[in-house]
């Protein structure tokens, strides 16, 4: 039995790992048949409360916070845990919330009331924005001016990560969004590169619609949404960076002989495969399911996916 915290939307629904969300009810027992895999299957919670936050934004209007219990199998990667069998316990008042993640030690600035604050020697006045883990608040309402939120180079800023002025939301980099991840300017939504845009993913101007997207050069059903939640982009973010092999001074050839003489003291050298190698061993040892949810995008073309990724199918 392994307590834990759970975060879910406000209509008690999860977010999916692998495209498929899952309606929750608190208090509540839920089951699955499948073996826990973190990402991959079972149910999803962490053992700290603060490590939620990292899956999810800590707006009590959008998110509820649960206490869980795991009874089953338990898998576990980083901060995030999976189980097969998961009680939804109670439902944590976000000023239990509040009281439990604010765990810091030697925080000698003033009306610190944010979220998350598990860092050292906050130094700042007033922050009320979240995830403050170091020490950069060192100033008053941060870099900016009237910001609520983290990390903000702005002003009246309210939420974490802008440098663009009057966002309400995270990481945008435009001005006055309404959302998360905008680069364009005055958008309701998230992640849009256009301007004056009330929907999500839109790289037009003056749209209430999420567009469809162009997959392998051709228009498709999908919008990029579906593609974000989708098992084959989880797959495909799997595949190894920054790579390196031991060669033995027997496997090298002349040209590698020549290019690092320092084989004769070392009796051999550090080789960097290129990224097409790397995707290419990565798809060679793929299990054929997998590469069976590849095939399935919508306009699958292998000439196109081979420019793309280096992978030759």
């Amino acid at each position: 039995m392994v307590k834990g915290y759970k975060a879910f939307d406000k209509d008690w629904v999860c977010r999916p790992c692998s495209g498929v969300k899952k309606q929750y009810s608190c208090p509540g027992m839920f089951e699955t048949t499948t073996k826990p895999s973190v990402c991959n299957h079972g149910m999803h919670f962490c053992k700290e409360l603060k490590d939620v936050f990292d899956y999810y934004s800590n707006s009590p209007e959008e998110v509820r916070i649960a206490e869980v219990i795991a009874h089953g199998e338990v898998a576990e990667h980083g901060n995030k845990c999976s189980t097969n069998k998961l009680e939804v316990v109670r439902e944590i008042p976000w000023e239990e919330v509040y009281r439990l993640v604010n765990e810091g030690k030697g925080c000698s600035g003033i009306c610190n009331t944010g979220d998350c604050n598990t860092g050292n020697r906050n130094t700042g006045d007033c922050n009320t924005g979240n995830r403050n883990t170091g020490d950069w608040n060192t100033g008053d309402w941060n870099t900016g001016n009237r910001n609520t939120g983290d990390c903000n180079t702005g002003n009246r800023n309210t939420g974490n990560w802008n440098t663009g002025d009057c966002n309400t939301g995270n990481r945008n980099t435009g001005n006055r969004n309404t959302g998360n991840r905008n680069t364009g300017d005055c958008n309701t939504g998230n992640r849009n590169t256009g301007d004056w845009n009330k929907t999500s993913f839109s790289s037009g101007c003056f749209c209430t619609e999420e567009p469809k997207i162009m997959m392998f050069n051709k228009p498709s059903d999908w919008t990029m949404r579906m593609w974000f939640e989708s098992d084959a982009r989880y797959i495909l973010n799997q595949i190894p960076k920054n790579v390196v092999e031991w060669v033995w001074e027997q496997d090298m050839t002349d040209e590698e002989k020549a290019a690092n003489p320092s084989y004769k003291t070392t009796g051999g050298y550090c080789r960097i495969p290129n990224e097409s190698e790397n995707a290419q061993r990565f798809w060679d040892g793929l299990p054929d399911n997998q590469r069976e949810i590849i095939y399935q995008l919508p306009n699958f073309d292998k000439e196109i996916f081979e420019a793309c990724t280096g992978i030759k199918i």
